[in-house]
């Protein structure tokens, strides 16, 4: 392993099992832990942090402060049938925070050749910036979060958890997307954006709680608490009062009764 330190003040701290290729530049307080990987062509600012197994591949410029957690990716190859090897770029400013498995591609020829993150920008794990997107700001990508290549994200927006965004999108400044929705046009400024939630009860789980050794009256009994719930046109309120009268011996009735009256968000109907 052989590295070029920039030494105008501490010098970095480098785990002797990391990896960090001849070429890559360490500004002071660059801190590597155990195998992680800095690729030739990389630059790493002031106070970069990256956690055992982060990969940083080039060329790629980070800026000061920039925090990768284990088996991230920064600066991979676009996932672009067209790229074929060109060099592109990623760049990168101060204070990121990249956790665990978040992919950042570098840019494609077609697409200007570079991928662009801003300052104070939380990617939460396993969040993807394909090739060629351009970040702002004081973003979050919440858990799962993908964008496609050339994607505009502007200052202070949020991606929620397991949100894809279509290639070619502005998503907006301040703008919010709740989880697990998908964005297939731009997102307006300052807008809250979320698909519609049809989440709904359809019944027992009662092959499950034959597989836990429930008697058969017992589920009869949650059966009838659970038609009651959702099929009597009764309203959680009348609900709850026609099994505390007719199904007041079953202990399984009562532990749902208790966990309906304790919700504080309201239940799945």
């Amino acid at each position: 392993m052989s590295e070029t330190l920039d030494r105008t003040a501490a010098p970095a701290e480098i785990d002797s099992r990391a990896v960090v290729a001849s070429g890559a530049r360490l500004a002071a307080g660059v801190c590597i832990g155990a195998y992680a990987v800095v690729g030739d062509d990389v630059q790493l600012g002031e106070d970069c942090v990256l956690h055992p197994h982060a990969v940083v591949n080039g060329p790629a410029r980070l800026g000061r402060g920039n925090v990768l957690h284990p088996f991230c990716r920064i600066g991979g190859d676009p996932q672009d049938l067209k790229y074929a090897g060109e060099r592109t770029h990623l760049e990168v400013g101060d204070r990121n925070v990249f956790r665990e498995c978040v992919t950042v591609s570098r840019g494609t020829i077609q697409g200007g050749g570079v991928t662009r993150i801003g300052s104070d920008n939380l990617f939460m794990a396993s969040a993807h910036v394909a090739h060629d997107c351009v970040i702002g700001d004081h973003t979050i990508f919440a858990n799962g979060a993908t964008l496609a290549g050339h994607v505009t994200v502007e200052d202070y927006s949020t991606i929620g958890a397991f949100s894809p965004v279509h290639q070619f999108c502005r998503i907006g400044r301040c703008a919010y997307i709740g989880a697990s929705t998908v964005i297939t046009q731009d997102v307006l400024p300052f807008s809250l954006v979320v698909t519609k939630r049809q989440t709904r009860c359809f019944g027992v789980n009662s092959v499950g709680l034959e597989r836990r050794g429930f008697a058969p009256q017992r589920i009869r009994a949650i059966e009838s608490a659970y038609r009651l719930l959702l099929t009597s046109k009764l309203n959680t309120s009348q609900a709850l009062e026609q099994m505390r009268l007719t199904l007041d011996g079953s202990a399984d009735v009562a532990e749902l009764m208790r966990f309906m009256e304790s919700s504080e968000r309201g239940v799945t109907k």
